[in-house]
């Protein structure tokens, strides 16, 4: 009787196993960020926009691309609005006596002609200030760029889990958190520290 007890408690785990394994697997399939679009505006070419999903109360989050200048003149991208942010800008990312600073990049991003410059966690990123809700992995984020020479664009930045690496990069890259909103933020770096980010 008591082997038969046995048996039938390990039966009862393997399919509680089995069943969670696939909600599991599930979720993992339902929160896969959605294939990136490129998007052709003039003589730019924007590729493999993607951005991170946000924990609860967060109020900024940041977006990523890699924007190529096709043409023979320079031009500047800027970020003029989005869908989940009262503001949206376009930052630069520095480390400057062991401080990570965070400043705005004022008149847009310029990219030369010939040019590639690619928006990454650690460099220069869009940042959504005042998110209007949390980003949620699975889904998709909008922003309007604008492109000095040749007008708008809306792009779609699909959202990757939290402190997901680049697409194509390996894992363990940093992750910001905090209040954008304030004197600072703080970022979580690989081996599990952080460093004081100065908004100046």
């Amino acid at each position: 009787m008591k082997n038969f007890t046995l048996r039938a408690s390990l039966k009862s785990i393997a399919a509680a196993s089995a069943a969670l394994a696939s909600q599991l697997l599930l979720a993992q399939l339902t929160a896969a960020p959605a294939q990136a679009a490129d998007y052709d505006v003039g003589s730019i070419h924007i590729s493999q926009p993607w951005a991170r999903a946000t924990p609860k109360g967060a109020s900024s989050a940041a977006g990523y691309m890699t924007i190529t200048n096709k043409g023979t003149t320079p031009d500047r991208v800027s970020c003029v609005s989005s869908d989940a942010s009262a503001q949206c800008l376009i930052h630069s990312m520095t480390v400057e006596d062991g401080v990570m600073k965070m400043r705005p990049v004022e008149g847009g991003l310029e990219i030369k002609p010939g040019e590639t410059v690619t928006l990454k966690p650690g460099g220069y990123h869009i940042m959504l200030v005042d998110l209007k809700h949390p980003l949620e992995a699975g889904q998709t984020v909008k922003a309007t760029l604008k492109i000095q020479n040749a007008g708008t664009v809306d792009v779609e930045y699909p959202i990757a889990a939290i402190g997901a690496p680049a697409p194509g990069a390996a894992s363990g890259g940093g992750m910001m958190m905090g209040d954008h909103s304030g004197g600072g933020m703080n970022m979580q770096g690989p081996g599990g520290g952080t460093m004081q980010m100065n908004k100046q």
